[in-house]
Parts: C-alpha cells; sequence; structure tokens
C-alpha cells in the first residue's frame, strides 16, 4: 500500500483546480493580445510550479492514473 501525505484530500483538490485553472488559462491566451500573453502565461508558470509542488508530495505518476 502507498503511502499518501496528510491532507490527501485538499492536496487533490488544489492539484485539480490548478490544472484545469491552466486549461482555461491556455485557452484564453489563444485569443489574446501579446501583453496579456506575457500575463496569462505567468499565472499558468505559478500555477504549474505548484502543481509540481503538489506532485512531490506523491509517489510518482500519482495523478497522471487519476486523470
Amino acid at each position: 500500500m502507498v503511502e499518501l501525505p496528510e491532507n490527501f484530500p485538499e492536496y487533490s483538490i488544489m492539484y485539480k483546480t490548478l490544472s484545469n485553472q491552466i486549461k482555461i488559462l491556455e485557452k484564453s491566451k489563444e485569443n489574446s493580445k501579446e501583453t496579456e500573453k506575457k500575463e496569462i502565461q505567468s499565472k499558468i508558470d505559478s500555477y504549474q510550479s505548484e502543481i509540481n509542488k503538489i506532485k512531490k508530495k506523491f509517489p510518482d505518476n500519482f495523478f497522471e492514473e487519476l486523470n
């Protein structure tokens, strides 16, 4: 059995929320002006950084199996 970190449900919800936000931002980025694209990319990078921190707390490929 795999050991899950404390607060597992919260991390799982955060992961899903951040992933969904990235998808929304990626779509909005396509139709944005150049100046807005940089701002949107900055948000995406920030969210991706948080996702990476969450992933490090879990076994390898844990979230890929949930998608």
